[in-house]
């Protein structure tokens, strides 16, 4: 198993890391408790040392039933890693409810790596000013917290800002091969990876397949992927591109059945670099893939409130997927069942408020239309 070094305290973390929020579930939606810990039992046989759950993770049952798991292990064999979901707290004595709660829910004295879950500039702010951060900062001197830092879903200034703010342990950002573009309104992309570097700031991955879209690429867009390695998985060449940045020291990686698991095992058990011709060819695919985007809306959302209610960052989104990835039987269950109706885009009056503060120019009406048509269409 691949492990990177950490410059600091003897950290020493495997490169993957088991992200416990996509376990195996049941038909009636609780985790299967028997095919997770197996999963997790034979991650930690291979090598991995990186656990990492939230409070809301599987409706907040993530973190007792990991809980229940790690107390078989010896507890100076692993990181464990939960976050503040700082959304559910209106004051700092929330904060404290719920940090208290997450050490009982996984039954331990200290948590490795702790994270102020899912920040952006306006949510970093409020947890500042309710005194949250620094009373986190109390607990890592008490020793109840071993490192601390943050996840982050906003552009690259967002994100400087707040990795700029205090001296923070290590962060987490959403990067991979597709996520590159710093104009994105929640993703910081290449230059918030150059930031850490920067800063020296130990970088650890979310969302490296982006959702699992990059485990199932179209065939003909993998086709340089597939000509250099044929036998290569998708998801192994995602996770090969992030492990080749000299500043991620932990991928973490989703892992919701055994063929998942192994393959990632696989590509961390001996793990390889991309070679400059498998870059190119990564580059290739990846601008193959932004070529098919259906139209350029970064998600700034500049456009919004519609007056007719229609969520027009995420139709594009959905759109788009379609473009790039196919996966027509997705994207209808996505359109169909999990989208409210009331926030599509047939909605629209095309008033025109959208277009006059879009900072792409972009023809938002036509393509609300044209959408419309293409997804009731699956």
């Amino acid at each position: 198993m691949e492990h990177r070094n950490w410059n600091k305290n003897n950290i020493r973390t495997s490169l993957l890391g088991y992200g416990c929020m996509r376990f195996p579930i049941k038909a009636d939606g609780t985790i299967d408790e028997e095919r997770a810990e197996a999963l997790l039992n034979t991650a930690k046989a291979a090598g991995v040392n990186y656990f990492d759950t939230a409070y809301p993770y599987h409706n907040g049952q993530s973190e007792p039933f990991v809980g229940r798991v790690i107390a078989k292990w010896d507890r100076s064999s692993f990181y464990l890693a939960t976050k503040m979901p700082l959304w559910n707290c209106k004051s700092l004595d929330d904060a404290k409810r719920i940090f208290e709660e997450q050490l009982q829910r996984l039954d331990v004295d200290y948590i490795d790596f702790y994270l102020l879950h899912s920040l952006h500039k306006a949510r970093y702010e409020k947890a500042k000013a309710m005194g949250l951060v620094d009373w986190l900062w109390q607990q890592k001197a008490a020793g109840r917290i071993r490192n601390f830092g943050f996840s982050c879903h906003d552009n690259s200034a967002g994100f400087e800002y707040i990795l700029r703010d205090q001296p923070w342990d290590f962060c987490q950002l959403q990067y991979n091969y597709l996520d590159r573009d710093d104009r994105a309104e929640e993703i910081s992309g290449d230059r918030g990876y150059q930031l850490t570097e920067e800063c020296g700031m130990p970088l650890i991955i979310m969302e490296p397949i982006k959702g699992g879209t990059l485990a199932s690429l179209p065939a003909d867009a993998a086709a340089p992927l597939h000509a250099l390695r044929p036998d290569a998985t998708d998801a192994s060449w995602a996770l090969r591109w992030v492990g080749s940045h000299k500043n991620v020291h932990v991928i973490l990686s989703g892992m919701s059945a055994e063929d998942q698991l192994t393959d990632n095992l696989a590509t961390f058990g001996h793990f390889e670099p991309l070679s400059p011709a498998e870059n190119a060819a990564v580059e290739s695919v990846a601008n193959e893939l932004h070529r098919r985007i259906k139209i350029g809306c970064t998600g700034c959302r500049y456009c919004m409130p519609c007056p007719m209610g229609v969520d027009i960052p995420d139709n594009f989104s959905i759109w788009n997927k379609l473009g790039m990835f196919g996966q027509k039987d997705a994207i209808k269950a996505q359109w169909t069942t999990c989208f409210p109706d009331s926030e599509k885009a047939l909605h629209c009056v095309r008033c025109g408020k959208c277009e006059a503060v879009c900072p792409q120019k972009l023809p938002i009406r036509d393509s609300l239309a044209q959408l419309q048509k293409e997804l009731d269409a699956l």
